[in-house]
């Protein structure tokens, strides 16, 4: 299983190192602290909105998932922070990941 091809398949799973179980973000295929294999273990489904803006008639979200990964997200509502959202749709797009919430 691979980070990308799970996310441009719509499923964003958590990427953990299996010799420090520390969560490896972004994405890699070895741990960045103790450099043991990354497998991906969970798939992420909920998070909390840390920050937003509005640009023209969509909103962009900072998302924390699992408290340590964050990412930018896309809501057609209005957000608030702290707010618990869940991811409706995720991929990649010309090369770029990208998330969107409700």
């Amino acid at each position: 299983m691979n980070f990308e091809t799970e996310l441009s398949q719509g499923n964003f799973y958590i990427p953990e190192c299996t010799k420090c179980t520390k969560v490896v973000w972004p994405p890699s295929e070895f741990c960045n602290h103790c450099f043991g294999e990354v497998l991906l273990k969970k798939k992420v489904s909920e998070g909390r909105i840390i920050e937003f803006s509005r640009y023209d008639d969509a909103y962009f979200c900072l998302v924390e998932f699992e408290k340590e990964i964050r990412v930018m997200a896309k809501i057609s509502n209005m957000p608030k922070i702290e707010q618990r959202v869940k991811i409706s749709k995720c991929g990649i797009s010309n090369g770029n990941y990208f998330f969107h919430i409700i």
